[in-house]
Protein backbone atom coordinates (compact mmCIF):
# COMPACT_ATOMS: atom_id res chain seq x y z
CA UNK A 1 0.00 0.00 0.00
CA UNK A 2 2.70 2.29 0.59
CA UNK A 3 4.27 1.99 -3.11
CA UNK A 4 0.97 2.57 -4.19
CA UNK A 5 0.74 6.38 -2.42
CA UNK A 6 3.97 6.91 -3.44
CA UNK A 7 3.37 6.16 -6.63
CA UNK A 8 0.60 8.73 -6.40
CA UNK A 9 2.65 11.34 -4.81
CA UNK A 10 5.53 11.48 -7.70
CA UNK A 11 2.63 11.16 -10.29
CA UNK A 12 0.92 14.51 -8.73
CA UNK A 13 4.31 16.03 -8.83
CA UNK A 14 4.87 15.89 -12.29
CA UNK A 15 2.08 16.85 -12.91
CA UNK A 16 2.09 20.00 -10.75
CA UNK A 17 5.64 20.27 -12.67
CA UNK A 18 4.05 20.10 -15.67
CA UNK A 19 1.19 22.85 -14.92
CA UNK A 20 4.33 25.07 -13.74
CA UNK A 21 6.13 24.59 -16.92
CA UNK A 22 2.73 25.56 -19.45
CA UNK A 23 2.01 28.46 -16.97
CA UNK A 24 5.92 30.03 -17.17
CA UNK A 25 5.57 29.49 -20.75
CA UNK A 26 2.43 31.12 -21.22
CA UNK A 27 3.76 34.29 -19.22
CA UNK A 28 7.16 34.84 -20.93
CA UNK A 29 5.62 34.54 -24.10
CA UNK A 30 2.98 37.37 -23.21
CA UNK A 31 5.72 39.40 -21.88
CA UNK A 32 7.53 39.00 -25.16
CA UNK A 33 4.19 40.30 -27.47
CA UNK A 34 3.55 43.63 -28.38
CA UNK A 35 0.53 45.24 -26.63
CA UNK A 36 -0.96 46.17 -29.59
CA UNK A 37 -1.33 43.12 -31.34
CA UNK A 38 -3.59 41.99 -28.66
CA UNK A 39 -5.99 44.21 -29.67
CA UNK A 40 -5.21 44.50 -33.05
CA UNK A 41 -6.64 40.29 -33.05
CA UNK A 42 -9.51 41.14 -30.68
CA UNK A 43 -8.18 39.65 -27.84
CA UNK A 44 -8.11 41.47 -24.37
CA UNK A 45 -5.23 43.66 -23.66
CA UNK A 46 -1.81 42.68 -22.40
CA UNK A 47 -2.19 43.78 -19.24
CA UNK A 48 -5.30 41.65 -18.51
CA UNK A 49 -3.58 38.37 -19.86
CA UNK A 50 -0.32 39.18 -18.47
CA UNK A 51 -2.43 39.70 -14.67
CA UNK A 52 -4.14 36.28 -15.81
CA UNK A 53 -0.70 34.51 -16.80
CA UNK A 54 0.86 35.69 -13.59
CA UNK A 55 -2.32 34.73 -11.39
CA UNK A 56 -1.60 30.86 -13.04
CA UNK A 57 2.11 30.83 -12.55
CA UNK A 58 1.68 31.90 -8.82
CA UNK A 59 -1.22 29.22 -8.69
CA UNK A 60 0.56 26.62 -10.10
CA UNK A 61 3.75 27.11 -8.27
CA UNK A 62 1.59 26.93 -5.32
CA UNK A 63 0.25 23.69 -6.65
CA UNK A 64 3.74 22.19 -6.71
CA UNK A 65 4.20 22.64 -2.65
CA UNK A 66 1.01 21.52 -1.65
CA UNK A 67 0.35 18.65 -3.98
CA UNK A 68 -2.14 19.61 -6.44
CA UNK A 69 -5.53 20.66 -6.07
CA UNK A 70 -8.17 23.15 -7.84
CA UNK A 71 -5.39 25.42 -8.15
CA UNK A 72 -3.60 23.75 -10.62
CA UNK A 73 -6.05 22.48 -12.53
CA UNK A 74 -6.98 26.56 -12.58
CA UNK A 75 -3.52 27.56 -13.51
CA UNK A 76 -3.06 24.70 -15.80
CA UNK A 77 -6.51 25.77 -17.69
CA UNK A 78 -5.59 29.57 -17.97
CA UNK A 79 -1.73 28.67 -19.66
CA UNK A 80 -3.47 26.68 -21.83
CA UNK A 81 -6.24 28.90 -22.81
CA UNK A 82 -3.79 31.48 -23.56
CA UNK A 83 -1.24 28.99 -25.43
CA UNK A 84 -3.85 27.57 -27.80
CA UNK A 85 -6.41 30.78 -28.05
CA UNK A 86 -4.05 34.25 -27.48
CA UNK A 87 -0.67 33.15 -28.82
CA UNK A 88 -1.41 32.38 -32.58
CA UNK A 89 -3.61 35.10 -32.32
CA UNK A 90 -1.21 37.86 -31.39
CA UNK A 91 1.79 35.80 -33.31
CA UNK A 92 0.99 36.70 -36.24
CA UNK A 93 1.62 33.79 -37.78
CA UNK A 94 -1.66 32.32 -38.10
CA UNK A 95 -5.02 32.23 -35.94
CA UNK A 96 -8.65 33.30 -36.28
CA UNK A 97 -8.16 36.31 -38.50
CA UNK A 98 -4.72 35.83 -39.93
CA UNK A 99 -6.13 33.69 -42.99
Amino acid sequence: MALAFQFEYYLMLALALVALGLAVWSLVDCFMRPAPRFAQEGKRTKGFWLALTAGATLATVLSVFQSGGILQLIGACIACVYLADVRPAVSGRGGYYNY
